[in-house]
């Protein structure tokens, strides 16, 4: 550690260091209500609880052998979802994936069905997709849609607390009901709820 390298210099990792880095698993839960994404609250339990052999989907196709003791350890989420949301939570033991999915500087999107009651504001759906502001910063611009009468399609590339509950408030609207369905290339897919899989090797976010 600190020891300073030169652009001349070469650097090899231990083939051991290799091999714990590939042992490293991702995680892909459809978290249902009443969980909690990180650390649990009093009278709920966290989603990371779920990930039981119990739980495993069995179309999961990535040929990984669950084992509980090896899995679960130093699994965190990579991104919020609300204890009342549902839908795609990312949890992982690699700290690359977290970092791209919501590091500082990422850009990944974020997709998410929203169903809503209330009366838009006469420019409220072009304030969802940019102009609003939270917390006294602008809101990155966002690709916001009706999917259907009641319900709101948002591509959010930025994850504040509670953001698409409280953008929706600022323009008339209460959400009744939220679903993530996306984070950048993987989907939620079939999974169904309270199951989970593993990221297969030939999945890329």
């Amino acid at each position: 550690m600190g020891q300073k390298v030169t652009p001349s210099d070469r650097i090899d990792l231990e083939r051991q260091a290799h091999q714990q880095q590939a042992n490293r698993v991702t995680i892909l839960l459809n978290k249902p209500v009443g969980y909690v994404s990180a650390q649990p609250e009093k009278g709920y339990k966290a989603a990371v609880e779920l990930i039981t052999a119990a739980n495993h989907w069995s179309g999961d196709t990535s040929g990984i052998v669950f084992q509980a003791a090896q899995h679960i350890r130093h699994l965190a989420p990579a991104g919020r979802l609300d204890i009342d949301s549902v839908g795609l939570l990312v949890l992982t033991q690699d700290g690359r994936i977290a970092k791209q999915l919501i590091g500082e500087n990422s850009g990944m999107e974020k997709e998410y069905l929203v169903r809503v009651r209330g009366q838009l504001n006469d420019n409220g759906l072009a304030l969802l997709n940019h102009g609003l502001s939270l917390d006294g910063e602008k809101l990155r611009p966002a690709k916001v849609s009706w999917q259907n009468e009641d319900q709101l399609r948002f591509i959010l590339k930025q994850g504040k607390k509670r953001q698409i509950r409280r953008m929706c408030e600022l323009v008339g609207l209460r959400v009744v009901g939220l679903k993530r369905v996306r984070m950048g290339k993987i989907k939620l897919a079939t999974l169904p709820p309270g199951q989970w899989r593993f990221l297969s090797s030939h999945e890329h976010f």
